[in-house]
């Protein structure tokens, strides 16, 4: 991994992804995105990792694109400006999607256009309590080509992210969990040990189980009751048959007796 992007895994399966520009308020460069993407498949493909924790280094979380970069290419025809987006930024979302593992982001400080959409993606957020969090396009004029546009309306309703879209007023960390942006907002001091300690709560618990729930949750939000219904019975026989399943059951059992 390059400096701008730090990846760990720790002992008890937490693998850590720390955008680390904090001088930039961690904006993202082409090449960061290329060290996130790589971050987020090893985190796929390894067995030893059982959650993901995304942050920021610094007082931000992510300010999303870098603006003194996007300069550098106003001369790109539209056809370069699509591959650009499509075959670098849009990796992001489309890993995240392809990860049953639970991904938390640890939002420690201002998220901003697709800083924030790319939080959004994560399964889960936890917020510092100085943390902003805006959805800026309308600012400079363009739109959010990262999935904000897509991932938004699903965690707090429609006209809710057209105001958000359109006005670009930034939320305090409080407004964002009061709509749902957020799942909770903890003290500054207390982030990364509420993350960590949810991170190895989760991590502990029958794997299979978890990323299947995960899997059958996404999937239901695309699917008629009956498709889900006939996917989740599949779920169910494969998680029954598993030991994870007969020594929760046994304990149990032992535990009423």
């Amino acid at each position: 991994m390059q400096e701008d992007l730090t990846f760990t895994i720790d002992e008890d399966g937490i693998a850590r992804i720390t955008l680390n520009r904090p001088e930039r308020r961690n904006a993202f460069t082409f090449d960061m995105i290329a060290a996130w993407h790589a971050a987020l498949e090893d985190s796929k493909k390894n067995p030893k990792v059982k959650v993901v924790v995304i942050t920021g280094a610094g007082d931000a979380f992510c300010a999303g694109g870098d603006i003194v970069e996007m300069m550098d290419r106003m001369d790109q025809t539209a056809a370069q400006r699509k591959a650009e987006l499509f075959d670098r930024v849009q990796r992001i979302p489309l890993a995240l999607e392809d990860m049953d593992k639970p991904v938390i982001a640890a939002m420690n400080g201002a998220a901003a256009g697709a800083g924030l959409d790319l939080a959004l993606m994560c399964d889960l957020r936890i917020a510092a309590r100085s943390a902003t969090f805006g959805e800026t396009y309308t600012k400079v004029g363009i739109v959010p080509g990262a999935g904000g546009a897509w991932f938004l309306p699903r965690l707090v309703g429609t006209a809710k992210a057209l105001e958000l879209f359109w006005t670009a007023e930034f939320l305090s960390a409080e407004q964002a969990e009061d709509i749902g942006m957020v799942n909770r907002v903890v003290d500054d001091a207390d982030l990364m040990d509420v993350t960590d300690a949810l991170a190895r709560k989760i991590a502990a618990s029958p794997q299979q189980s978890v990323r299947m729930i995960k899997r059958a949750v996404l999937a239901g939000m695309r699917s008629d009751l009956r498709t889900h219904l006939d996917m989740i019975s599949s779920h169910y026989a494969i998680v029954t048959l598993g030991e994870d399943h007969r020594e929760a059951v046994a304990r149990f059992v032992e535990r009423r007796e």
